[in-house]
């Protein structure tokens, strides 16, 4: 989706609001978007809490913030639809070489909200399994507690999956995979023959996931990469950029990338 289709279904969508015809657009998208197959599996970029700020001139904190509320909302919709797993890009590696005042920001915001997330009672009502990927080890111990506590209580669940990529970096979750077969070739656990698809898969943070390939990965703030973000996984993904920031999103944006997703013909390269 170029800028200039976004400006024009803009420019589309405030003559609908000022119509009064807004909400029933978004019904009749959702009915749409519910007569094919629905993704199993989305992964989401969240980006452009920073820009959002600054176009606003309101502090970084606060697009933070909003984002974090956007992500809690996000949630919801995704239940609402029936999409069972969703995997959120947080927090990078590179993103931990930012200036401390600004992670301190981030890392009270993300706390707040997890220890909310804790305390939701829907997560044992739906059965959401929930997992942090990355080095968690690099975050500030707060943190890693309470992603610690999320884990453990949803450990048994199966029926949905959230899983949290925070401190993560794609290629070095390719390099702890290696070193992990590395080690299992060594011991004498497989043969280096036996190395395939499936041996590499077992080692990726995703390995616990009943399908860990995202069908749909959608970046907000209208950047066109995946900077690093699930790179062995991406493999076959539909890939969907969108020009909004992400304290923006909202749920008809979220339906507007399924139903791409849904037009889309998806051939695994045969």
């Amino acid at each position: 989706m170029g800028i200039s289709e976004f400006g024009g279904m803009a420019f589309a969508e405030t003559i609908l609001k000022h119509s009064g015809l807004y909400s029933i657009y978004e019904r009749r998208l959702g009915s749409r978007i519910l007569k094919d197959p629905l993704p199993n599996h989305i992964a989401i970029i969240l980006d452009g809490n920073r820009r959002w700020s600054k176009y606003h001139f309101a502090g970084i904190y606060s697009g933070h913030s909003i984002g974090a509320d956007k992500a809690e909302e996000l949630l919801n919709w995704i239940h609402d639809l029936g999409i069972r797993i969703t995997t959120l890009y947080v927090l990078s590696t590179e993103n931990l070489e930012r200036k401390d005042g600004e992670l301190d920001n981030i890392y009270e915001v993300l706390r707040i909200k997890l220890e909310k997330l804790y305390n939701d009672s829907r997560i044992h009502k739906r059965q959401m399994k929930i997992k942090a990927i990355g080095n968690i080890t690099l975050l500030p111990r707060p943190l890693q507690e309470i992603l610690t506590k999320l884990e453990e209580v949803t450990a048994s669940y199966n029926s949905m999956f959230l899983n949290i990529a925070i401190a993560y970096g794609g290629q070095k979750e390719l390099v702890e995979a290696i070193r992990k077969i590395s080690r299992m070739v060594k011991s004498g656990i497989i043969d280096e023959k036996e190395i395939d698809e499936k041996v590499i898969e077992s080692c990726l943070y995703t390995s616990h996931l009943p399908q860990p390939e995202p069908d749909l990965i959608l970046r907000t703030s209208g950047e066109k990469r995946l900077s690093g973000f699930l790179i062995w996984q991406s493999a076959y993904s539909e890939l969907v950029f969108m020009d909004v920031f992400w304290p923006e999103f909202r749920k008809i944006d979220l339906m507007r990338a399924i139903r791409t997703y849904q037009c889309r013909i998806r051939r695994f390269g045969k």
